[in-house]
């Protein structure tokens, strides 16, 4: 569990260096939960990090399944549903395996 949170600060402050800024961590709902949320300009991001030692059995990338897909789209909609009037957004992915980083934009779904 701490090499989680290692790694969900690690890609909050990547992001912000790179113009993001930090709106939530760690959004609960029944049924899912979003790593971090951030603004990028005017679009709100929802970002999944994944941490992997290396890339065996596919690395981080491929743990992000078409099930954990859905249950972010889903918790996504969630904390759209709550806002006066929603922004466009996307969902971003951090990646890290070993000591590399990589940042994926819209790595997937759509919230519409």
């Amino acid at each position: 569990m701490e090499r989680g949170k290692a790694a969900e600060e690690e890609a909050a402050a990547y992001l912000s260096k790179q113009g993001l800024h930090l709106v939530e961590r760690n959004w609960r709902c029944k049924g899912g939960e979003i790593d971090l949320i951030m603004r990028d300009g005017a679009d709100l991001v929802f970002v999944e990090v994944r941490a992997r030692k290396n890339d065996r059995f596919g690395g981080a990338a491929a743990s992000i399944t078409a099930t954990k897909q859905g249950r972010l789209v889903h918790a996504a909609r969630l904390y759209l549903a709550g806002l006066a009037s929603p922004p466009p957004c996307r969902f971003d992915a951090v990646l890290l395996e070993g000591d590399r980083l990589a940042w994926l934009k819209n790595a997937f779904g759509e919230t519409g």
